[in-house]
């Protein structure tokens, strides 16, 4: 075998390798959006809630009234309901905003 022959054969090999270490490394995982809100007397605080379009959310539902609550988006196609007195979250994915 002459040398450029071996030479090229070495470096379609170094491309092979490095290419499947590139592939095999996970993308990064965006960063989600974390929304607190509590429901109390028929009302959700705070009144009005914002996340950006197209990352993860995270919502932290807490019930403070004692009868269960539903809490439900369309924009985010999310539905849960929450016990009285507890806590729940939801994932989402999407923009939301909740007024």
């Amino acid at each position: 075998m002459s040398l450029s022959r071996l030479s090229s054969n070495l470096m379609l090999a170094a491309t092979i390798c490095v290419a499947s270490v590139i592939a095999a490394v996970p993308a990064r995982a965006q960063s989600a959006t974390e929304i607190q809100l509590s429901y109390k007397d028929k009302k959700f605080d705070p009144a009005e809630i914002t996340a950006p379009a197209n990352t993860p959310i995270v919502i932290k539902l807490k019930n403070l009234d004692a009868k269960a609550m539903e809490f439900e988006s369309k924009t985010l196609k999310a539905e849960k309901v929450v016990a009285g007195s507890s806590d729940a979250t939801k994932v989402a994915r999407g923009a939301l905003v909740v007024k």
